[in-house]
């Protein structure tokens, strides 16, 4: 499967932005996907993740009530919203793709695929 993250950009602090993860070469229903960001000097972390049906998802901590995360499966596609944006989620965000690890993984080896991530630069 193949995964293309779009929508990144230049947002002020406490501003909104919403990034898209397109899947191809598979359906988007039979995979448990994930959103990770690395922010510059740092490693990849996890930021939210739904599993392929149900509506389930997960959230770190640091963006719980602030960003969500969905799919549209008819559209092959997740999203993630995210609100009451700070400078510290200036990141690359990524896409991930998984059909052997659970939903609720955040661990960066469980997921297989990954698409080139989108720059989201959150301004003070």
């Amino acid at each position: 499967v193949q995964l293309q993250a779009s929508g990144g950009g230049l947002v002020q602090s406490g501003g909104s932005l919403r990034v898209s993860c397109a899947v191809s070469g598979g359906t988007a229903s039979s995979y448990n996907l994930a959103w990770f960001r690395q922010a510059p000097g740092k490693e990849r972390e996890f930021v939210a993740s739904t599993r392929k049906s149900l509506g389930l998802t997960v959230y770190a901590q640091s963006v719980k009530g602030r960003f969500t995360i969905s799919r549209d499966n008819a559209k092959n596609t997740i999203y993630l919203q995210m609100d009451s944006l700070k400078p510290e989620d200036t990141a690359v965000y990524y896409c991930a793709a998984t059909d052997r690890a659970p939903y609720n993984s955040r661990t960066f080896a469980d997921y297989d695929s990954w698409g080139p991530g989108t720059l989201v630069t959150v301004s003070s």
